[in-house]
């Protein structure tokens, strides 16, 4: 795999393929030393002369070596293979069949709840079964040539084998559930109802649709991926697995974490080249096409917030009822909000690190004070200062809190004897849960105290209140749910095989889906996942977990848009390139030797 037009060890071809000579690793190996001399020789210089005044590195010197880019990665034993699929998926035919199997599966409502039942027990889970049924219908290849496992019921294991068995295989994932959205408006209806009175509509440019982005089009390019390489008589020489968990949108519980047992009981820990998951996409930024790859993700934690007092009458109330309380306490939750601090080498600051060295119309100062912000202290400050003036940049460094739900009062001529409250924190990957914990149980002391409230939290006993309590503040998890820490961080540093084959991947996609070429088209830059995914639950699987789903628009590690919300739609367009984009994946990773 090439990395600044070099091959780097750890990514050689498959035996049979394309070696380089001896002579040419020579030649990159003097190229790199007498390059390591130079630059080491300009900074003992440059830091010499200004010892005076503290070191001051040049621009360009500040700006070589961040955020390097591989070269486009384009299948080279596979080369026959994925131009003729590349002209295929150029064709109006395929698109017409890409329509077709996305808008059948969004006919198919897999609704997601917060409060369901084991498998088994809630028939609000059967749906799951119509899902399948779909599935196999319309991909037959598939479920001929693949081994399906069925974990818990609905989750889904597919193993394309592969030749060569001594190759950790490459594991792709995606989920089946759809989020459920409120709105009447969620579904919009269709020219033609399904036979089970669920619509989608095709129109135009965009399949609509509840779960036609998020992540249908993940699940269903993966599959008409493997379907249409299948059709064309390609085989594997390493092992490919699809695993599709069902409870994402609730928690992942008993989905994706029985198919993590699932998954390595099979391959083992460790098992797997690489995962990729969904995530982000590529859209412009400051005048540059950017993919932001996740190469981390934020840990979660629900907290319910519940505050009890004595009921009684509408006509003689207290100076503050249950519903009074808390909303004094929401407001205090939300005049406090976690501290956000840009912290050297952390995913966000690496996507804004490449930020400044490839997107040319970032402001200058802003340039010049992110570059010099791994060295500088103001720098640092002066850069974080500026960047967190967009709302949605602070929100992916940060803990975040966000207030979802909310209850109180049953009778309007009766005071409510309990009010509660749930919010939602996403951690920061320099944050802990205990960390979050601790910040909501002190903002809430003062207030617990001035109204006369017992106080716990998290099980724990806070406050000690000699004379009787007027009432309770109770702090927990909501749901029986777990919290979870933020992921680790997968490698991306220079000779990271597996972050430079997808990037070049990502690269190859992209130009080859526009008919164009070059390494410049597009830069690939290391993100972070704003919310979740099932890959929580696979951490034991694989160093090398990627959230990234091609999605065209989705820039800077941002979801989507209308994902969650009314009138969810997926560009045709952009699903076309999204199953170009897993063809390549399959084909590059086939004939590397990720270790």
């Amino acid at each position: 795999m090439f990395a600044n037009g070099k091959t780097t060890s750890e990514t050689l071809p498959e035996p049979g393929g394309a070696q380089l000579s001896s002579n040419r690793l020579a030649s990159v190996s003097i190229k790199a030393v007498a390059a390591a001399v130079v630059i080491s020789l300009t900074l003992l210089t440059t830091c010499i002369c200004n010892h005076r005044h503290g070191p001051v590195y040049p621009h360009d010197l500040v700006v070589h070596g961040v955020c390097p880019q591989v070269s486009e990665l384009v299948p080279e034993r596979n080369q026959e293979i994925w131009e003729a699929l590349g002209s295929t998926y150029s064709t109006e035919a395929f698109r017409s069949k890409a329509v077709d199997w996305l808008s059948g599966a969004v006919q198919v409502p897999t609704e997601s709840y917060d409060y369901l039942g084991l498998v088994g027990v809630d028939s609000r889970w059967e749906i799951f079964q119509a899902f399948h049924d779909y599935l196999f219908e319309a991909f037959p290849l598939v479920h001929t040539v693949l081994e399906l496992t069925k974990v818990n019921t609905y989750g889904l294991v597919y193993v394309w084998k592969g030749s060569n068995g001594k190759l950790k295989p490459l594991l792709l994932a995606a989920h089946q559930v759809s989020f459920r959205c409120f709105s009447q408006m969620s579904y919009l209806l269709s020219p033609r109802p399904s036979s089970n009175g669920s619509t989608h509509l095709s129109l135009g440019d965009f399949v609509w649709g509840r779960g036609s982005s998020d992540d249908k089009s993940g699940l269903i390019g993966i599959m008409s991926a493997v379907e249409t390489m299948l059709a064309n008589g390609y085989r594997p020489t390493r092992t490919v697995v699809l695993a599709f968990g069902f409870d994402e949108e609730c928690g992942g519980s008993q989905g994706a974490q029985s198919l993590a047992v699932k998954l390595e009981e099979m391959f083992g820990k460790d098992g797997y080249a690489m995962l990729v998951d969904e995530g982000a996409g590529y859209g412009e930024q400051f005048g540059r096409m950017f993919a932001t790859p996740g190469i981390a993700e934020k840990g979660t934690m629900d907290v319910l917030v519940k505050v009890k007092t004595p009921g009684g009458h509408s006509s003689i109330p207290p100076p503050h009822t249950s519903i009074g309380i808390l909303a004094q306490l929401l407001v205090k939750i939300e005049e406090n909000p976690f501290k956000v601090e840009l912290a050297r080498g952390s995913p966000t600051y690496k996507s804004f690190r490449c930020l400044a060295a490839h997107a040319p119309a970032l402001p200058k100062q802003l340039r010049r004070d992110i570059l010099r912000s791994s060295f500088s202290e103001k720098a640092l400050h002066a850069a974080e200062k500026e960047l967190f003036k967009n709302p949605a940049f602070k929100s992916l460094v940060g803990t975040t809190q966000a207030i979802d739900i909310i209850q109180g009062g049953v009778k309007v001529n009766a005071l409510p004897e309990e009010a509660w409250a749930i919010m939602n924190h996403r951690i920061s990957t320099e944050s802990s849960v205990d960390e979050t914990k601790f910040h909501d149980t002190e903002i809430l002391k003062p207030l617990a105290k001035a109204f006369n409230l017992s106080y716990t939290a998290f099980g724990a006993r806070i406050n000690h209140i000699d004379d009787p309590a007027y009432g309770s503040l109770d702090l927990s998890e909501p749901f029986g749910q777990t919290a979870y820490e933020p992921a680790p961080i997968t490698p991306t540093d220079e000779g990271a095989a597996p972050y430079e084959l997808l990037s070049g991947t990502i690269k190859a996609a992209y130009n080859s889906h526009r008919g164009v070429s070059g390494d410049d088209t597009i830069a690939v830059s290391p993100g972070i996942m704003s919310g979740n995914t099932d890959t929580r639950f696979y951490w034991r699987l694989t160093r090398h977990i990627f959230r990234y789903r091609h999605h065209a628009g989705a820039a800077g590690g941002l979801p989507p848009k209308g994902i969650h919300t009314v009138n969810e739609a997926m560009s045709i367009e952009n699903f076309v390139e999204i199953i170009r984009f897993f063809t390549t994946l399959i084909l590059n990773v086939d004939e590397s030797l990720l270790s």
